[in-house]
């Protein structure tokens, strides 16, 4: 499913009308019956609901709502924030359909209005049809009264696209913002639901396709949201002749002293995801707290100092014989790593995954190799990269992704709420899978042999990265169903990927979108 800005998402509007006939007020009443739908998953007992409309199309979809529920026995107050008549032709006649129903929408401005904006606390639910959209700046007047008001009541909301006072494209607030319980956007997902306010405000969210043509939904646009029948064409398909040899070997350059687990969980990851071999490459430590944790991984001790793989690894790391390799993982800040690193990347050839104290080196000058790379920064990481600080990175985090790709030129992505990836010359990828609990150690780690795996199995970068994104956050959104929300480990998770994998490929995607 494409991602849409406000303005592309105006643009199919436009091209619904002009192309196939479809005017404004035939798609008003779509989303509104949408949006209706999912007011009566919330309230099946019927209710009080409070509908708040603006004077542009949201506000008309609010209205389609407040007359839907009128005739379905609910009862309705309609509050309109401004005066009737600066309300749009669209929106007006909606205001028409309403009355003719018996519903009477109270304009800003009436006594009755303020006397039922103080006595909102004992309604059952509000829907949010304020702004919608066209919202670009901080709100202001009766608009904002009317957020402070339903903010302050404690009812639940329902917002109609996008909750009033979120910026559409970037998720910041402007100025004042419905917190939403659920937001039903319509036609296509905003890039407000994965980031800033927006991300948080939103709520639950779904989408409503309100009946645009399918040629118009399915042009491609700047990005696109990960789901399970797109992974399942990217997956590998294990033949039944083959042998471990044919399915990838890993090699993890992971580990030190203090953080010996993250080499293990890198390496039982991509054991779980597959891979035919996998050989843990790190100190003595590192490849004895793997040896006793993962009997199935090879083990390459390499020369040390101070509990951190030494300059001498290069060499030997340089010619194992593996399809592809994990750099990073707790290896640590120390001299010697840098080190080792800048001997070894110039010359390295096969593709690789670069995370972690890996990131941290190259934030530090070290340049990448020559090869296909997938960088993996959190957003600590990625400001170091891009010398940003984390609050610019996560402003806009589809942005700062670009900005990465037009920097170093391989595929990247953001992790996070929402994982953003993307390759130069290609729409970004939004991951759809995932949950709260995943922010705890190690998860990273996890994701690291996920995507190693894949590249070792001769996927290209971007179709490996966003494979495994989407596959890691499948098994951490099992062990939440299994365990709870809130505490599973990232080792649970790294177990969980078999049943995640065969989950997804379940849904029989289509072929893969790339080669």
């Amino acid at each position: 499913m494409w991602i849409a800005t406000a303005e592309h998402s105006r643009h199919l509007d436009r091209r619904a009308a002009d192309e196939f006939g479809m005017p404004a007020n035939v798609l008003m009443e779509r989303a509104g019956m949408a949006v209706y739908e999912a007011m009566r998953e919330m309230l099946p007992e019927g209710g009080a609901v409070t509908v708040f409309a603006g004077k542009g199309n949201n506000g008309g979809d609010g209205l389609v709502v407040a007359r839907l529920a009128r005739n379905d026995g609910f009862s309705v107050d309609c509050l309109v924030a401004a005066r009737e008549e600066d309300l749009t032709d669209d929106a007006t006649a909606q205001v028409r359909a309403a009355r003719a129903h018996g519903v009477y929408p109270v304009f800003w401005g009436d006594a009755r209005y303020e006397r039922r904006l103080e006595c909102l606390g004992g309604r059952d639910l509000v829907v949010d049809a304020l702004l919608g959209l066209g919202a670009d700046r901080d709100v202001c007047g009766p608009v904002r009264d009317a957020i402070e008001a339903i903010n302050r009541s404690g009812v639940p909301v329902l917002a109609i696209d996008v909750p009033s006072g979120i910026h559409p494209d970037t998720g910041e607030e402007l100025g004042e913002s419905i917190w939403a319980l659920r937001t039903v956007t319509l036609g296509l997902p905003k890039p407000f639901l994965f980031q800033n306010t927006g991300l948080e405000h939103s709520g639950y969210w779904s989408v409503a396709p309100i009946g645009l043509p399918i040629h118009l939904t399915d042009e491609p646009t700047f990005a696109r949201l990960l789901d399970g029948e797109f992974v399942a064409g990217l997956l590998p398909e294990r033949m039944r002749s083959s042998h471990k040899g044919e399915n990838g070997h890993l090699l993890v350059v992971a580990g030190s002293h203090r953080m010996r687990g993250a080499a293990v969980l890198v390496a039982e990851a991509a054991l779980r995801s597959g891979a035919g071999l996998v050989t843990v490459a790190g100190t003595a430590e590192v490849c004895n707290a793997a040896a006793a944790r993962l009997p199935e991984a090879l083990l390459l001790p390499l020369p040390e100092r101070d509990g951190a793989i030494d300059v001498g690894a290069a060499e030997i790391l340089a010619h194992h014989p593996s399809h592809a390799a994990v750099f990073g993982p707790g290896l640590s800040h120390a001299e010697s790593v840098l080190a080792m690193l800048a001997e070894l990347w110039p010359n390295w050839n096969r593709p690789c995954v670069i995370d972690a104290d890996a990131l941290n080196a190259v934030a530090r000058g070290v340049r990448l190799p020559n090869s296909e790379c997938v960088l993996t920064p959190h957003p600590g990481e990625m400001s170091r990269l891009l010398q940003l600080s984390v609050a610019e990175i996560q402003l806009d985090r589809f942005r700062t992704v670009q900005n990465a790709l037009d920097r170093f030129g391989c595929c990247t992505l953001l992790k996070g709420p929402y994982t953003v990836l993307g390759e130069p010359g290609s729409p970004l990828l939004v991951n759809g899978s995932g949950n709260p609990g995943m922010a705890s150690g190690g998860m990273g780690d996890v994701l690291c042999g996920v995507i190693g795996t894949l590249l070792a199995q001769k996927m290209g970068p971007l179709a490996a990265a966003a494979a495994g994104v989407f596959w890691h956050g499948q098994a951490a959104d099992a062990c939440a169903e299994s365990s709870g929300p809130v505490g599973y480990l990232a080792s649970e998770v790294a177990r969980a990927l078999p049943s995640a994998r065969a989950k997804i490929l379940s849904s029989c995607g289509p072929a893969s979108p790339w080669p």
